[in-house]
């Protein structure tokens, strides 16, 4: 009997089961998991915290309560996971995955400020609710494909921003030495020209930093115009990855069934 409430509970807490039951609670987390975030939004406004700010404690008590409960109700089933029998410290390895460390993050802000009385810390540790809302990874497929299409393409984006990082090292340097006597203030050294750099390369221009000398204005053209094509970098390895991921999604969904997601036989 145990074993069956232990089973049950592992499909519905994976998702590994179609039914009404595991569909239902799916919803229910990430309608809480939405209300939980717009609450954290809204709370920032003073008159609205001021009027209705005695719904939020029960529901945030409410929240912590479900999402303690489903925290641990995933470490006792763990073990029923394919990936974690018969290992040894499984359940460890378990508790340091990204997805328990989120789930973890999501219900520390609740429990520390009983142990911890600096409300500077507090109200830092407060933000970390927002950490919930990375919890819809698990229940929705959007954001499961971005998750793999990050973890496929971790690599080659890696590379792709560390050129980022060097033209932005690049150019802020030749700001610097192009704009210093100009504006010493401003382009005092090359760490501060970073700010700069980094509008200019991501083409947003506030407009707050601008070069005034020709050499400077130069510099500022190329740069402009480097941006583009060093931001577009990313953002193809981006729009490819999530391409080939839908293809491979849509390949999977067609070899398995509606019904029991079960892999369908080779025609």
């Amino acid at each position: 009997m145990v074993n069956v409430i232990l089973q049950r509970t592992y499909e519905i807490l994976e998702g590994t089961t179609n039914d009404k039951l595991a569909k239902g609670f799916q919803i229910f987390i990430i309608s809480l998991i939405a209300v939980n975030v717009l609450f954290v939004i809204i709370e920032t406004e003073e008159s609205v915290l001021d009027e209705y700010g005695y719904l939020f404690t029960p529901f945030e008590i409410f929240s912590v309560l479900v999402f303690t409960a489903e925290y641990a109700g995933r470490l006792i089933v763990c073990k029923l996971n394919p990936k974690y029998q018969n290992k040894k410290f499984a359940l460890l390895r378990f508790v340091f995955t990204p997805m328990m460390l989120i789930d973890l993050a999501a219900i520390l802000p609740f429990f520390l400020p009983f142990v911890v009385a600096d409300m500077r810390f507090i109200r830092i540790i407060r933000l970390l609710r927002l950490f919930r809302l990375f919890k819809l990874a698990r229940y929705s497929e959007p954001m499961q494909t971005l998750g793999e299409v990050f973890k496929a393409k971790a690599g080659d984006l890696a590379v792709a921003f560390f050129i980022l990082f060097i033209v932005l090292i690049f150019a802020s340097s030749l700001m610097y030495y192009a704009e210093h006597e100009a504006q010493p203030q401003i382009f005092s050294s090359i760490p501060a020209s970073m700010w700069w750099g980094v509008i200019t390369l991501t083409t947003i221009g506030y407009g707050d930093v601008y070069p005034v000398t020709i050499l400077g204005k130069v510099i500022g053209a190329g740069v402009a115009i480097l941006g583009i094509a060093v931001y577009a970098i990313p953002t193809g390895i981006m729009a490819s990855a999530f391409t080939e991921e839908l293809r491979k999604r849509k390949e999977r969904s067609n070899n398995t069934c509606p019904h029991c997601g079960k892999d369908l036989p080779p025609n």
